[in-house]
C-alpha cells in the first residue's frame, strides 16, 4: 500500500468512527464473526479471496458501513465515482467503474486480479444507490430489491479460486443521507439515524463451481461462446442477488424497509 493510499484511508477511517462515536447517530453491527473468520480462513489459503457484496441506499455506505474493522481487515472496493473525487477515492483502494462502459473495464478487471491475491473486495450490487422507497414490488406486494450488475457474474466466474462470498446487508444509510434534498443540505448528513450492518453467513464455496458446471452441462450445441458466457454470468449475479435478497429480508421484512421506522 502506498503512503498516499495509507494517508487517505486513515483519514477517512478516523472522520467517520469520530462521527459514528459522536452521538449523532446509533449504529448495531451484526454476524461480524462471518466476515473475521472468513479472512482468516482466507490468509490461512493465502490465494483465496473475499468478496462481500451489499445493497446501496446512500452515498455515505462507504466507508462508514465498513468502519467497524480493524486496520488489517482493508479491503478494495469496486464503485462508480464522481470526477472530482475519483483521485481521492483512488487512494482510498477504490477501484473506479464508468457506467456504460461495460463489464470489460479496467476496475472489473482489477478486482478479480485482486481476488487471485487472496484479498478483500467489497462490491454493492445494484451498482449504485437505491433507496428502499424506490423499490419496486413483486406480485405479492413484497419488496424487491433492483437488480444486480452482471460485473458480479464476470468477477466471480473469472477468479482462479471461488472466492468466499458474504452477503451483507445495510439500513438506515438513507435516512442518514435520504436523496432528492436541495442543495446544498444533501452534502449533510442528517442527526438520529439508526444505522445496522449485517453480515451473513458465507455462501457455500462450490455454489459458484456448481452453477458453472450446471450452466455448462446444459449448454447446446449451436450456442455461442458470447451467449454461453452471457449466460453464466447472468445465471451467477441471480444466485448473489437472490442471496442478499432473502439476507435483507430477514433484516428488514417484505419492504426492505428500515426495521426501526
Amino acid at each position: 500500500m502506498s503512503l498516499r493510499s495509507a494517508a487517505t484511508i486513515s483519514i477517512v477511517g478516523i472522520t467517520c468512527k469520530a462521527f459514528l462515536n459522536s452521538g449523532l447517530c446509533k449504529l448495531s453491527v451484526n454476524g461480524l464473526q462471518n466476515l473475521v473468520q472468513a479472512l482468516e480462513n482466507a490468509h490461512r489459503e493465502h490465494d483465496r479471496g473475499v468478496v462481500t457484496i451489499s445493497n446501496h441506499i446512500s452515498t455515505l455506505d462507504d466507508p462508514l458501513a465498513l468502519h467497524p474493522l480493524d486496520t488489517r481487515c482493508l479491503r478494495y472496493h469496486v464503485h462508480e465515482l464522481r470526477r472530482v473525487f475519483s483521485t481521492f477515492f483512488r487512494y482510498g483502494q477504490v477501484f473506479e467503474t464508468f457506467r456504460g462502459k461495460g463489464i470489460y473495464q479496467p476496475a472489473v478487471d482489477n478486482a478479480i486480479e485482486k481476488l487471485d491475491q487472496g484479498c478483500w473486495v467489497h462490491l454493492f450490487g445494484e451498482g449504485k444507490v437505491n433507496q428502499p422507497d424506490t423499490y419496486q414490488k413483486d406480485e405479492n406486494g413484497f419488496a424487491v430489491l433492483p437488480r444486480f450488475k452482471w460485473g458480479i457474474g464476470r468477477i466471480l466466474s473469472s477468479t482462479a479460486r471461488s472466492p468466499i462470498v458474504i452477503p451483507m446487508w445495510i439500513t438506515g444509510f438513507d435516512k442518514l443521507m435520504p436523496e432528492g434534498r436541495s442543495f446544498p443540505f444533501k452534502y449533510f448528513p442528517r442527526i438520529g439515524a439508526r444505522l445496522s450492518i449485517t453480515f451473513g453467513e458465507p455462501l457455500p464455496l462450490d455454489q459458484i463451481r456448481s452453477t458453472q458446471v450446471r450452466v455448462s452441462s446444459d449448454r447446446h450445441p449451436e450456442q455461442t461462446q458470447i451467449d454461453f458466457d452471457a449466460r453464466m454470468r447472468t445465471e451467477i449475479t441471480t444466485a448473489i442477488h437472490k442471496a442478499i435478497l432473502t439476507l435483507g429480508r430477514s433484516v428488514s421484512g417484505p419492504l426492505l424497509a428500515d426495521p426501526s421506522c
